[in-house]
Parts: structure tokens; C-alpha cells; sequence
């Protein structure tokens, strides 16, 4: 970074503050993970300088010969790690791909179906604030409200009766496995488009620790941070019939040049994906959220589904009157510990202050930590909860996680 000192001494700085807070915290939003250095050297690289609309061969701008090559091998490698029949790598993030199939096969006003936010749905999944919510008909579907678990049977006799054109599988904080399969005979039940959103879990499922939606599946989005430990964006894939709609959607119908130098380090990332090293990781996050998991019922926290089996945890606080989720995370963050606020299922507050945390372990498991740290992190975790308000104990939690992380140092100076 030594150009960027000498040219920006101001923005230089609060990166050498924001490189000192991961350092130095326990982070543990489970959508957030640690890029590679091969990835995030690709993402400042001088593949920022080239406009490439189009796609390989079909370039609206000249000079993109190496460009395309960047681009053909990012998409080899996500078909080969996915097992996908075709593939667009030009989606700059999560929202805009499900943007994309939603203009793919739905015109405004027509109906659809996803996962309820309160029970572990996007924001692209149906909210009314959103895109999907405002020019689409939204039909949510839940959970089970004594197990919290999705009931398969409610679903298909929802579908039954709305007769959406496009049903979402997929969650941001749904704990437990999703049945993709199922999911899909019931969108051809009801001659409907199957969405299947991976963007939490796509490295569980190139790792082989989460079912698949392949090769059944309509079509499936994902982003590329997250579990999958790549660049902020994401994917589209699908069944080759359905592959002119996806690209004419993605371009020229929502974006014009695509960031190459992101595309270049999803290639690097999905190069990282293929290998042993990054199976045994994916297996290690989820016996690593188990752990915690059972650390945090140990303690009397209330966990959504009573456990996980993924990477993610929702912490349930109204068991405990410990109160909104809000102030919980900030407790926990006083303490070193990075969460989120989150709604938990048929959440009686409102999105804003909803009544839950969320959690998760890949970051911590990219820094090397396994079962012995969650123990000792569940521990910390619940004694904060418990104590919200008492300062000393959130100081002395703060300097013991300060000697755990220097144990796992994440990056070298920048």
C-alpha cells in the first residue's frame, strides 16, 4: 500500500484501523469470511482500467482479448465447482443476480413466493421495501412455528393455492439444512420457476456438507464472499435452456460494463474452492457452529431449531428478558465480539429492533480456529449476555479475546 500512503495518508489510515479491528476481534457475522490475499490482489488490479460490455467474444469495446480470457476462465471454474450448465459471472452482488431472474421470467405485478424475512428470508425474497416486494406480488411462507422448521407439506399447499410463478429457497438465517430437491418438484407442481438463493451456504455446498441444488434446479444465485471466501459479488447459474434470459437480463438489461477485476478474483476464488484444503475448511465451520451451538444451550442461551447445521446460529433473547437484539450485539462488540441483530421467527418486534442475534463461524474458522475456541468463545458469548450492563466484565472478555486472535493472525501488515 505504499502508493496509497504517500497519495491518501486519511483513507490509508482508517484501513490500517479497520486491519487492526479484524486483527483484533472476533468476527462472527456470518455472512462476513476473510478473502485471500490472491483474491484481494486481484480485486485492486489493473483489470479496474478496462469497460468490457458484452460477453467473451461479443465485446462492445476493443482491446479485450485478455479480459475475455479472464472471463472464460472464471467461467470454466464455476461450472466445474458447481456443476452448473451454464454460468454468468457479471452480477455485482447478491441483489442484483436475483434482480436479474426476477426481470428473467416475471413481469411487475405477478406473483411469487419466499421465505418470510422473520423466519430467515431476504431482503429480495419478498420485503416490502424492497424491489421484489414493490413491483411484485409477494406470497411468504414460514416456518413451523413450534419446531422452526420449514414444513415441506405447508409450503406445497401454499404454492397449491397461490400458483406464484417463481418460488425462492434459499435464507439469511435459516440454521438448519434446505431440501433444494423438494423445493423444486414442488415449483413443478405448480409450473413455477425454482430460485434456489446459495449465497450463505455455497461453500458447504461445493464442499459437499450441504445438499445441493444441482443439477435439478431452475436456476441458482449465489455470492461469492460469505462461506465461498471470494470478492463482494455473486453468480447466476441455470439450466442451459434458461441461459438467454439470465444474460439479456444481466446485460444489457440491468448493467453496463462489468467489473473484470472482480471477476478475475471470483476465478481465483473458485480456483481456491476446488481444492482439499478448502473441503476440510467447509466441514471444519460446520463442526466449529455445532460446537458453539451446544456451548451456548450449555449455558441456557435459546438458540432457533435448538442447534444448527450449518454455519449459522440465531440466538433467540426473549427466553431470557435480556431484550432486543440490538443492544445485545453491541454488548457483545464492546466485548470484541462482531454479530449482528436479527429477527427470529414470528419475531413480535419490529425489523428494526428485532429480538435476535446471529452468528456464525466461518471467519473464525478461516483464522484456524476449531472445537476447543468455539467452547471458549460460547463462553464469553453467554457471560456478556448475561451481564449487558457490567463494563468490567465486557473489559476483561475484550483483552482475553485480544490474546486469542493473536494467536490467529488473519493478514500481515498492509
Amino acid at each position: 500500500m505504499n502508493f496509497l500512503q504517500k497519495e491518501d495518508s486519511e483513507i490509508y489510515n482508517s484501513m490500517k484501523k479497520e486491519l487492526a479491528r479484524q486483527q483484533t476481534t472476533l468476527q462472527m457475522i456470518p455472512s462476513e469470511n476473510y478473502a485471500s490475499s490472491a483474491v484481494l490482489e486481484a480485486c485492486g488490479s489493473i483489470l479496474n482500467n478496462k469497460y468490457s460490455e458484452g460477453y467473451p467474444k461479443k465485446r462492445y469495446y476493443q482491446g479485450n482479448e485478455f479480459i475475455d480470457e479472464v472471463e472464460i476462465t472464471a467461467l470454466e471454474r464455476a461450472k466445474k465447482l458447481f456443476g452448473a450448465e451454464h454460468v454468468n459471472v457479471q452480477p455485482l452482488s447478491g441483489s442484483p443476480a436475483n434482480q436479474a431472474v426476477f426481470f428473467s421470467f416475471l413481469s411487475p405485478g405477478d406473483k411469487f413466493m419466499g421465505l418470510d424475512l422473520s423466519c430467515g428470508g431476504h431482503l429480495t425474497h419478498g420485503n416490502p421495501y424492497n424491489f421484489s416486494g414493490k413491483l411484485f406480488k409477494a406470497v411468504s411462507y414460514g416456518v413451523n412455528k413450534d419446531t422452526e422448521l420449514l414444513d415441506y407439506n405447508e409450503i406445497r399447499i401454499l404454492a397449491l393455492k397461490e400458483k406464484p410463478k417463481l418460488i425462492i429457497s434459499g435464507f439469511t438465517a435459516y440454521p438448519r439444512l434446505v431440501d433444494f430437491k423438494k423445493f423444486q418438484e414442488i415449483a413443478e407442481e405448480v409450473g413455477a420457476i425454482h430460485l434456489a438463493d446459495i449465497s450463505h451456504i455455497a461453500g458447504l455446498v461445493v464442499a459437499g456438507v450441504h445438499y445441493s441444488p444441482f443439477p435439478f434446479t431452475d436456476i441458482v444465485t449465489t455470492t461469492t464472499h460469505k462461506t465461498l471466501r471470494g470478492p463482494r459479488s455473486a453468480i447466476i447459474m441455470c439450466k442451459e435452456k434458461y441461459a438467454k434470459e439470465i444474460d439479456r437480463a444481466v446485460f444489457p438489461g440491468l448493467q453496463g460494463g462489468p467489473h473484470e477485476h472482480i471477476i478475475a478474483a471470483k476465478a481465483v476464488c473458485f480456483k481456491e474452492a476446488l481444492t482439499s484444503d478448502f473441503k476440510v475448511y467447509a466441514q471444519q465451520i460446520v463442526k466449529n457452529a455445532k460446537a458453539l451451538a451446544e456451548t451456548l444451550m450449555e449455558s441456557d442461551i435459546k438458540l432457533v431449531t435448538n442447534g444448527t447445521d450449518n454455519h449459522l446460529i440465531l440466538i433467540d433473547l426473549r427466553p431470557q428478558g435480556i431484550g432486543l437484539g440490538k443492544p445485545a450485539a453491541m454488548a457483545l462488540e464492546e466485548a470484541g465480539i462482531c454479530t449482528n441483530c436479527n429477527t427470529v421467527p414470528y419475531d413480535p418486534s419490529p425489523p428494526f429492533k428485532p429480538s435476535g442475534v446471529r452468528i456464525g463461524t466461518p471467519a473464525l474458522t478461516t483464522r484456524g480456529m476449531k472445537e476447543t475456541e468455539m467452547k471458549q468463545i460460547g463462553e464469553w458469548i453467554a457471560k456478556v449476555l448475561k451481564n449487558m450492563n457490567d463494563t468490567s466484565v465486557k473489559q476483561k472478555i475484550r483483552e482475553e479475546i485480544r490474546q486469542l486472535c493473536a494467536q490467529f493472525p488473519i493478514y500481515k501488515e498492509i
